[in-house]
């Protein structure tokens, strides 16, 4: 049975996924709250609400008539500000929505948590899984405040559950984005230079996917709070992965083998629990023999 949510409040409504998850609901006649810093007059939402996701007033505001919650807005990367204001602004939101969402009896969460929780996308030095195929149970090695913030808010989901009963999701989404926008660039600069892509393990996900994601995240039955890892099934790649493991991670211990293209993260406890599989794939064009230099 699947559960039917009356209304959805998205935060980061403008940015990306926002906007690929608004569009998703609209798609199920599903009415959304959209709450964002601005309202850029062209959001597929009923009610529009402006201000700071890490604002008690403005999200409580924004969730009247809300059932369920999907958070997307952040800093996406340790760049867009200072450490703290990252870190900060980050888990400020993260906390404020879940837990204003919990006083108003929502009991559905969805979170966009990101592969860089892992540690490897932004460290100052080079970094290696501790295995791969990496799965929810790597251990992480956060050394940035965007890592951190997304370990905290992944706990501060867990906590939430624990405490008043909200069930959650927190998607670790690799790079998101599709064939118009970042796809071309990621795969160009990964065929120039195949080490540019190791900290991600050249890794996508259509936003599309994404958003679909989300929306099985929130209509599945499910109790408690998940992380999951999300990725396409292949690379932005032209070598195939193994060789590209061989050459950027070597000596790190392979659990299953990676055939072809096939990117370096299972994302077999998405499939069995939400039964996401991705459906929009990027056509890199494939190249064979050694990787390069």
């Amino acid at each position: 049975m699947t559960r039917d949510p009356r209304r959805v409040l998205v935060t980061g409504a403008s940015g990306r996924l926002g906007r690929a998850t608004l569009d998703l609901l609209a798609r199920h006649e599903v009415p959304a709250t959209a709450l964002d810093l601005y309202d850029p007059g062209d959001l597929p939402a009923d009610r529009v609400v402006t201000g700071s996701a890490g604002d008690a007033r403005a999200v409580r505001e924004a969730l009247a008539g809300v059932d369920t919650v999907i958070h997307c807005a952040a800093r996406a990367a340790p760049s867009l500000g200072t450490a703290e204001e990252v870190f900060v602004g980050n888990t400020r939101a993260t906390f404020v929505v879940l837990e204003e969402a919990a006083q108003a009896g929502v009991r559905r969460a969805v979170l966009a948590s990101s592969f860089s929780v892992t540690g490897l996308p932004w460290s100052a030095r080079e970094l290696h899984p501790a295995y791969l195929p990496v799965d929810e149970a790597t251990p992480l090695q956060v050394e940035d405040p965007y890592a951190l913030s997304k370990q905290v808010d992944e706990a501060t989901a867990a906590m939430m559950a624990r405490r008043y009963g909200m069930d959650s999701v927190a998607m670790r989404y690799p790079l998101l984005g599709g064939p118009a926008d970042q796809f071309p660039k990621r795969a160009a600069m990964y065929a120039a230079d195949p080490g540019s892509g190791a900290r991600e393990l050249w890794t996508y996900l259509d936003t599309r996917d994404a958003a679909r994601a989300g929306w099985l995240a929130v209509t599945r039955p499910l109790t408690g709070a998940h992380v999951l890892f999300l990725a396409a099934p292949d690379t932005l790649a032209v070598q195939p992965t193994e060789e590209l493991l061989d050459r950027y991670h070597p000596g790190v211990e392979r659990r299953a083998p990676v055939p072809g293209h096939a990117a370096p993260i299972d994302v077999g406890a998405a499939t069995r629990l939400l039964g996401f599989r991705a459906e929009h794939l990027y056509p890199v064009e494939r190249a064979s023999g050694p990787v390069a230099s």
